[in-house]
């Protein structure tokens, strides 16, 4: 089956929502669930999904450094 970027966003947001889970590991659920090697998802990865990944990732950076200083 032949997966387009914009498609793959829509499979990885609505894992997101459904299993309360963080894009990262909604994306290697569906590496698991359907037998794709996770770096090779680098193309299925639209602009959208890379920019809410990063901001999840900045997020954790901050909880991570809030946490190391109290």
């Amino acid at each position: 089956m032949i997966i387009t970027p914009n498609k793959f966003a829509l499979l990885i947001e609505e894992t997101v929502k459904t299993k309360r889970m963080s894009y990262m590991d909604a994306i290697i659920l569906y590496c698991e669930n359907n037998g794709v090697d996770p770096s090779n998802t680098k193309a299925l990865i639209n602009k959208t999904l890379k920019e809410k990944i990063a901001f999840e990732a900045q997020g954790l950076k901050r909880r991570k450094y809030l946490t190391r200083n109290e």
